[in-house]
């Protein structure tokens, strides 16, 4: 399914493109793309476990439906016109004309919004992350991810979305720590697993995700823009079609890549946590609109309500990275 997305892109000075990003445009379209990318059904839920468990990350198709996909479309478009009366210049949260979902609302978190809320009531992607973490007993860390606009040139440095505590001002939102120094959390089970809902086609000049396989394990440090070689930065998760799903675990190496096509492009996602794992949580939605959820909707939420006695101010905002 085709899903038109709002912000076209528009050159900075209003000229025709420049002779270097039509080299890059034709650049990606020859060469962009993990060769051989698996993509399973929403019923292999076997293979669905092996392939993240080797590569860090698996791609599952036809997870939601093309009313869902629609409905997630919009209001990924009414999220991001709100981000951006904040930011006439582009220059973003996450790098130039590339902004967080989850960063950039006042809550951290869109789970205020119908649209991240209906994610939760996927049967499929209860049933993949249980399969995952081996228990239902998991639970919703947030519900965020990011987009980019046509005009994110550069590559996003490679990085890992959770880290071992050292202080509470470098790593406040990690709660793991060995004292005898002898394991860090790459050496455990996979803590915390992000889903990336697709509702647009993921191209090689949209702006894919790249994921370097099997990185979740490494201990190895995380090379630089200048010291990437071309082959991560064409590691990219593509192409993959609207109404799928990335799952990721949030440990393995992982960037953005530039947008050269003319649209927005959406990768909203929904974050939980594994049974035993836990970080400082921040309210993201009240407890009024929680107990209008469905009931596994609740427990999976369960520690992101506010009190009772609490109100909850949302709202776009342009948090630094």
């Amino acid at each position: 399914m085709e899903v038109q997305f709002a912000h076209p892109i528009i050159a900075s000075d209003g000229s025709s493109e420049t002779l270097e990003m039509e080299a890059l445009r034709a650049h990606l379209e020859a060469n962009n793309g993990i060769r051989g990318l698996e993509i399973v059904s929403p019923t292999d839920i076997e293979q669905a476990v092996r392939l993240f468990r080797r590569d860090g990350f698996v791609v599952v198709a036809d997870v939601f439906n093309d009313e869902q996909t629609r409905f997630l479309a919009n209001g990924c478009n009414e999220v991001a016109s709100e981000i951006l009366a904040l930011d006439n210049n582009r220059n973003g949260n996450r790098g130039s004309h590339r902004y967080s979902f989850g960063g950039s609302s006042l809550t951290r978190s869109q789970l205020h919004r119908p649209e991240w809320q209906m994610m939760l009531d996927i049967p499929v992607v209860d049933e993949l992350v249980t399969a995952l973490f081996g228990s239902p007993d998991y639970s919703l860390r947030a519900a965020s991810g990011d987009f980019c606009l046509p005009g994110a040139t550069g590559y996003q440095p490679l990085h890992s979305d959770v880290s071992d505590w050292f202080n509470s001002s470098i790593s406040r939102f990690s709660s793991f720590y060995d004292p005898r120094g002898q394991m860090t959390i790459r050496d455990l089970p996979c803590p915390y697993i992000c889903v990336n809902f697709l509702p647009q086609d993921v191209t090689r000049l949209n702006g894919p995700t790249r994921q370097i396989l099997g990185t979740q394990h490494s201990r190895a440090p995380i090379p630089s823009l200048e010291e990437e070689p071309e082959w991560m930065r064409l590691s990219t998760v593509c192409p993959a079609p609207a109404g799928a799903i990335m799952i990721r675990d949030v440990r393995a190496w992982h960037g953005g890549t530039p947008n050269v096509s003319n649209a927005m492009r959406a990768i909203p996602n929904l974050e939980f946590y594994a049974p035993w794992f836990r970080e400082p949580m921040v309210p993201g939605i009240t407890y009024a609109d929680h107990k209008k959820l469905s009931e596994r909707a609740q427990f999976l939420t369960r520690f992101c309500v506010a009190d009772s006695s609490e109100s909850l101010v949302t709202g776009a905002i342009l948090w630094a990275p």
